[in-house]
């Protein structure tokens, strides 16, 4: 087994699915665009190594921490000049993760905790932003133009021990070039939302996936109302598992409200409850229980779409309503299976890749009207051909 110090870079696009289900071919092509003019030039110029590519992502390894920062920032300050001549809906922004630590080398792939903190570093950092580990700070800090924002103490899924998270940023006025984080992302012109992870209220913990696919599908639909901004899955289910400020929360996500809520399954009865939060009073704008039978899912995720909706602004046209309120599925099975499919496929390993296809396909055959179901496979294979786990490539792509 081969090992090595370096330096890794994560990148992720923030919004993929969002950007995918609303213009997949010129979403594709802006993205294939941006990495031959912009992303490979950039990082060969940094002296970087692309380690692979995935389907909204990235992973790069540098011989030196200095240049991986540097990277990270280039990228990042060439997109935000690419994407001010976008219309603000279709902006596509990345995040970014450096950490530095010891690798395990498999051929040309990469492995190890290094590569999994700076995969959670990208999970945590703000749209636009580059997140990084105390060991890089401890290495670049006096060697580049930039300054570092301390984020504090941060605990990261399978790594036992917290992270201590930077934020890089191109201004300080700490003499140590350290501050502390008082500089959140600007908050958008338009009412702007974070929906946290719902809490699983069921007697079964295994029910976790129903109450995440929850907030998914309440994303998912909010995201649908032109107007409003919604912040992406990977930035809010960053706060699960963690007792939050509600006020923290909007300075960290740059929005001015915050749902929050819990889900309870219990055989043949789900009830959903919601609390919309004004990030900047802390004050309780709406708050409400939906009682329904498993069969009235989709009306009661609607219910709370709509009163969500409705609590920023009264105003709202009935359309705009009836839009975000769009039904998926009938077949309850299905939407089951797609529930358990979606939490597979954001774990991101192969064998998980291969659970989430054959839940959704799962569910493309309970109901092959399933639009959502397909769109997800679809990802899924994407996902396979970028990081290389297709066993028979002719197979997979007629499928696809």
């Amino acid at each position: 087994m081969e090992r090595r110090l370096a330096a890794v870079m994560s990148l992720d696009v923030v919004g993929y699915s969002r950007l995918m289900e609303r213009d997949e071919s010129g979403t594709l092509a802006r993205l294939k665009a941006q990495r031959k003019e912009l992303i490979e030039p950039t990082i060969a110029k940094h002296r970087g190594r692309l380690v692979k590519l995935m389907g909204d992502g990235a992973l790069v390894e540098f011989a030196s921490a200095v240049d991986a920062v540097e990277c990270a920032m280039a990228l990042q300050e060439g997109m935000a000049e690419r994407m001010s001549r976008e219309p603000e809906d279709c902006r596509i922004l990345y995040r970014i993760g450096v950490n530095i630590g010891d690798l395990i080398v498999e051929g040309d792939d990469l492995y190890g905790d290094g590569v999994n903190i700076a995969a959670r570093l990208e999970g945590l950092a703000a749209p636009g932003s580059v997140y990084v580990s105390r060991n890089v700070v401890n290495q670049v800090k006096g060697k580049v133009g930039f300054f570092f924002e301390d984020l504090g103490q941060q605990s990261i899924k399978n790594i036992s021990e917290p992270v201590q998270v930077f934020r890089v940023k191109t201004k300080s006025p700490a003499p140590n070039g350290i501050t502390d984080a008082t500089g959140p992302p600007p908050i958008p012109d338009k009412p702007s939302i974070a929906v946290l992870p719902f809490n699983n209220l069921s007697s079964d913990p295994d029910q976790e996936y129903f109450a995440d696919g929850m907030v998914e599908e309440i994303i998912t639909a909010l995201s649908r109302v032109r107007w409003l901004f919604v912040i992406a899955r990977n930035s809010s289910f960053t706060y699960k598992g963690r007792t939050v400020d509600v006020k923290r929360v909007g300075r960290e996500l740059g929005v001015r409200f915050v749902l929050e809520g819990s889900v309870r399954k219990a055989g043949n009865r789900v009830r959903i409850t919601g609390q919309l939060i004004d990030a900047n009073t802390g004050a309780h704008l709406w708050a409400d229980n939906f009682d329904g039978a498993l069969e009235d899912i989709f009306e009661l995720q609607g219910q709370v779409t709509e009163s969500v909706v409705g609590a920023i602004a009264p105003k709202l046209e009935q359309a705009e309503i009836e839009r975000a309120k769009r039904k998926q599925t009938d077949n309850l099975d299905a939407y089951d299976y797609y529930l358990r499919g979606l939490a597979a496929m954001y774990q991101r390993n192969k064998e998980a890749n291969e659970e989430a296809l054959k839940l959704f396909s799962r569910a493309v055959d309970l109901d092959p009207t399933f639009s959502s179901a397909y769109g997800r496979a679809a990802r899924c294979y994407s996902m396979r051909k970028a990081n290389g786990w297709i066993a028979d490539p002719e197979k997979e792509i007629a499928e696809t």
